[in-house]
């Protein structure tokens, strides 16, 4: 017997028929004989109703009122799923982020797990009840609600997995696991069988969508084994753990952002502490940065570049608008059609050449690199977005990644979820 934490996203509990899915799986985990805790997301496009609501009414939303608005999106999933399991005979209680101990930090709208109190899930599992645990929200220290930001029920699986010291924390989403790369552009990528929590941290911040970054950290620090894996289907999924049981490839995947956007920074003087009060500026804006470049400074005057989300864009432009004539640039230009295509693998770190091969890989493919940068598991290039789909295939057949099998992209109907679940009644 095992004690299993299983998270299923907004997808996953977006209709009563799925809801009714998701229970059938957890009952059946039960009947193995496994402990099971379920964390749910809210049903599927709740959050930005919620968000829309709320910007119906005024366009700066204080950001604790919206931290108690967003957290009843998942309350409403929690106690559907408690109900949907009670309904086929079996113990069920549905906890809040509050409720279930979920403690955090004091920081609205992206909070940060300090502690997780785990004696109410413990004390309802000694009791064969399967505590349904609403993600994304806790509680600080005040006493007032929180939210983890975007993706967040991700990492409070993770958390409660750790707080109650279980086995694995299973995450259900609608795709099967983590590919080498995004099937839905490149049809021969391979389902993996299991990535190394360093692998899957720079495969997430580069835009994988699979799991969220914070939640794969968190179980990093503490040692969480996850299991991302579908919730329409029984098949083994994707294992992130710390040791792998075989030898790693040379890449591991390839994963592409197309949200992020460019900023060039023209005539800017090439002397000291300039790119200090730039970056300076813009980090206190909370501008996330992530690429930068400087070219070669001619006649003491060169250009900067740097990549940020392009949520940041409004802050970026109102601090370079600020700031552009205290360091005594020209102007500054926006492009926001571009990709950032990533190469990860651990491998990498004793691999000479990947670097070479893939620019020559791209060249010989007509795909110009805007910017490059790296760090020992990964090389990423920002790429013409209208280029993207086809660097991450080139570069994905280019090393050895392409499985023999083309994937196929499904999506269940209300009418064929339900004949799933009277056949299997």
């Amino acid at each position: 017997m095992s004690l299993i934490v299983a998270k299923f996203g907004g997808t996953s509990v977006a209709s009563p028929e799925r809801i009714q899915m998701v229970a059938k799986k957890l009952i059946a985990k039960k009947q193995a004989g496994h402990d099971v805790v379920a964390v749910v997301s809210a049903m599927g496009k709740t959050t930005d109703e919620l968000v829309g609501l709320a910007a119906s009414l005024t366009d700066n939303p204080p950001a604790r009122e919206m931290d108690r608005l967003l957290s009843t999106g998942e309350q409403v999933s929690m106690t559907l799923l408690a109900m949907a399991i009670e309904a086929r005979g079996y113990k069920a209680m549905s906890f809040t982020g509050r409720q279930a101990g979920i403690e955090t930090d004091g920081t609205h709208n992206k909070a940060k797990i300090v502690k997780v109190h785990n004696e109410r899930i413990m004390e309802a599992l000694k009791k064969g009840i399967i505590p349904v645990v609403a993600g994304f929200q806790g509680i600080d220290a005040n006493g007032d609600i929180t939210t983890l930001g975007r993706g967040g029920s991700d990492t409070t699986a993770v958390a409660v997995a750790w707080g109650i010291d279980a086995d694995v924390c299973e995450i259900y989403s609608d795709v099967d696991g983590v590919y080498s790369a995004d099937p839905r552009i490149c049809p021969r990528a391979r389902k993996l069988d299991q990535v190394s929590y360093e692998d899957m941290l720079e495969l997430s911040g580069a835009g994988a969508g699979v799991l969220q970054m914070r939640a794969v950290e968190f179980a990093r620090k503490w040692n969480v084994v996850i299991h991302s894996r579908s919730a329409f289907s029984d098949a083994e999924g994707t294992y992130i753990k710390e040791e792998l049981d075989m030898e790693e490839a040379v890449i591991t995947g390839i994963a592409h952002d197309t949200s992020e956007i460019k900023f060039t920074i023209r005539g800017v003087p090439d002397t000291m502490g300039v790119a200090a009060k730039v970056f300076g500026a813009l980090a206190g804006n909370n501008v996330n940065v992530d690429m930068i470049i400087q070219n070669i400074s001619e006649d003491g005057i060169t250009d900067i570049s740097f990549t940020c989300p392009g949520a940041d864009k409004k802050r970026a432009c109102e601090t370079l608008d600020r700031i552009l004539g205290d360091i005594n640039a020209s102007e500054y230009v926006v492009d926001e059609d571009i990709a950032k295509v990533s190469l990860v693998g651990t491998g990498m770190k004793s691999s000479p050449g990947v670097a070479a091969k893939a620019f020559q890989v791209l060249g010989e493919n007509q795909i110009n690199i805007l910017v490059i940068s790296t760090s020992p598991i990964r090389l990423s290039v920002v790429v013409d977005g209208a280029q993207a789909a086809a660097a991450v295939r080139c570069l994905h057949k280019a090393f050895d990644l392409d499985s023999d099998s083309v994937f196929e992209e499904t999506q269940l109907s209300a009418e064929e979820i339900a004949a799933k679940m009277n056949k299997g009644r």
